[in-house]
């Protein structure tokens, strides 16, 4: 049903804008000149022109809004678990104040090997010695 009324709407749409497109900038209508009287005249054109075009905006307004109730009213309360992430597997975790940090040479020395040390327990701690 909604797909239904979603492809009416959207001709309606097309014909509004085909109506519209169709009428000259200073209202003369549908045709450039003809008989005084009838549908095809100047007048009779630029009058079938607005109408229709009132008709069908009043339709693609009234349409919308029926479209959009429709839309909000239809979906599912259920909560679809489908997809729902498994938790993983917790690894150990380690402090970072008993994790042993790299000590760089302050020689510049990049043959000599980084030895390890344990981390400060605070920040103000310069009981860690440096490699020189």
């Amino acid at each position: 049903m909604f797909t239904f009324l979603l492809v009416l709407h959207a001709i309606v749409a097309a014909l509004m804008v085909t109506v519209i497109l169709m009428q000259k900038s200073e209202g003369g209508g549908f045709t450039s000149g003809g008989s005084p009287s009838g549908l095809m005249s100047a007048r009779g054109a630029a009058d079938f022109l607005t109408r229709s075009t009132a008709i069908l905006a009043t339709l693609f307004i009234v349409m919308s809004i029926g479209l959009a109730v429709y839309a909000a009213n239809r979906h599912s309360t259920a909560i679809d678990t489908s997809l729902q992430r498994m938790p993983a597997a917790t690894a150990p975790v380690t402090s970072p104040a008993t994790a042993p940090v790299p000590v760089v040479p302050l020689g510049g020395n990049s043959a000599a090997p980084a030895t390890t040390s344990p981390a400060p327990a605070a920040a103000g701690n310069s009981s860690v010695p440096l490699a020189n």
